[in-house]
């Protein structure tokens, strides 16, 4: 499916992103102030007034802000002794209302002063403008990104289909279904297609299975038909029918080919315009601020996960900030999850956790059984040799203790 700019043949573009200064603390301005209008000073002449602090020169916190407060009435107190001001004598209170407001300041900053300082330490990162850098590329729509997203994010329920709809086949399973997209994922490897272009073929045959019965004998024909018509909307240059016919074996005729395509389209609705895996992972790859290696493992992971049938239950949003996620955590050997990536995805790390876990499952047994074909294609110099790296094991044992 078409993107902005960060739409690639291959692998994804990486863009160096310079984040945004953290902001200051809040000043003490209205510490004093409040502290002003509480305090006992009376006026006999109402021209009188403090002249304005200096400026501060260390970080503000609460405490500081307090203390500086209580400097300054020390200070306005003993100008007030040789001034027409009259200081009134706490004695005359039941409650002296300085040494209480003062005092029950202190107190409660001391008890907050702890919590403040670990807000701080949350607060550390800064979350990346993952747009600056282009501010002046007109293709990267940068004034409409942030709605393109949020637009993908709100009908992404559109791609998906319900997690048990094989209970409506009567000829076919979920383990034939993952036949055939490992064979497909092969096929799309050979044709060196794009990748926008796996994605909404496996979209659209699970849309098509959720609605309509196919025998066995057909299911491939179904899988080749799902290429045929995502490489006419996404392709420049588009495969021939007859190289399909070909890839197939000859099991189906042209004619086969081209009916199966009418009953796809017309039982789909023509629409083909949803948001796959792969158009999250765009923008969640730019927003960790991935390298080439970040890329091709996030790849390897979602790839994996196309083949599973079980993952049909999250949506596909979840599916591509899981695999970064799961793919940070496998470079860097630790759970691994910025504020920028969490603003972006719209997920937290317990919400991917699951997901993530069940990615780290696949990793480890992607070299085994029947069903290699995407660790076959990572494990090739072209992919960096990204499948033969050491699945994120430690998820999934800190889960079991």
């Amino acid at each position: 499916m078409g993107g902005p700019s960060e739409n690639f043949h291959g692998v994804i573009r990486h863009s160096n992103i310079h984040g945004q200064n953290r902001k200051a603390l809040s000043t003490i301005d209205s510490n004093v102030i409040g502290i002003h209008r509480r305090g006992v000073l009376t006026e006999k002449n109402a021209a009188f007034q403090k002249n304005p602090m200096a400026p501060l020169h260390r970080p503000v916190t609460r405490k500081f802000a307090a203390q500086l407060a209580v400097k300054e009435k020390q200070e306005q107190r003993a100008a007030s002794q040789s001034s027409d001001c009259v200081i009134m004598d706490a004695e005359d209170h039941d409650v002296p209302m300085f040494v209480q407001h003062t005092e029950a300041m202190l107190v409660e900053i001391d008890r907050m002063d702890a919590e403040v300082e670990m807000e701080d330490l949350d607060s550390d990162e800064p979350i990346v403008d993952i747009d600056a850098c282009d501010e002046k590329n007109p293709l990267a729509v940068t004034e409409y990104i942030d709605d393109i997203y949020a637009h993908y994010k709100k009908t992404e329920s559109s791609s998906c289909v319900p997690s048990n709809y094989m209970a409506g086949q009567l000829d076919i399973n979920d383990r034939m279904r993952g036949i055939l997209i490992d064979w497909l994922i092969e096929v799309h490897y050979k044709f060196e297609l794009m990748d926008e272009t796996l994605y909404l073929t496996v979209n659209l045959i699970d849309r098509f299975l959720a609605v309509q019965r196919v025998e066995r004998k057909r299911l491939q024909l179904v899988g080749v038909t799902a290429m045929l018509l995502a490489c006419k909307y996404e392709e420049v240059s588009v495969p021939v029918v007859e190289d399909l016919v070909l890839i197939s074996d000859k099991a189906y005729s042209r004619k086969e080919v081209l009916d199966m395509e009418k009953l796809m389209i017309n039982t789909l609705q023509f629409n083909l315009s949803l948001p796959t895996p792969y158009v999250f992972m765009r923008r969640f790859l730019k927003a960790a601020q991935s390298d080439k290696k970040l890329e091709l493992v996030s790849l390897f992971i979602l790839e994996l996960s196309l083949v599973q049938y079980e993952m049909l239950r999250f949506p596909p949003s979840l599916l591509a900030a899981a695999a970064v996620f799961t793919a940070q955590c496998t470079l860097t050997r630790c759970e691994m999850w910025s504020r920028t990536c969490g603003r972006h995805t719209s997920y937290n790390k317990d919400e991917l956790m699951e997901c993530a876990r069940l990615m780290v499952s696949l990793h480890e047994n992607a070299g085994n059984g029947k069903l290699t074909g995407v660790f076959k294609k990572y494990s090739t110099s072209k992919y960096g040799h990204t499948a033969k790296m050491a699945p994120a094991v430690f998820l999934k044992d800190a889960a079991e203790s």
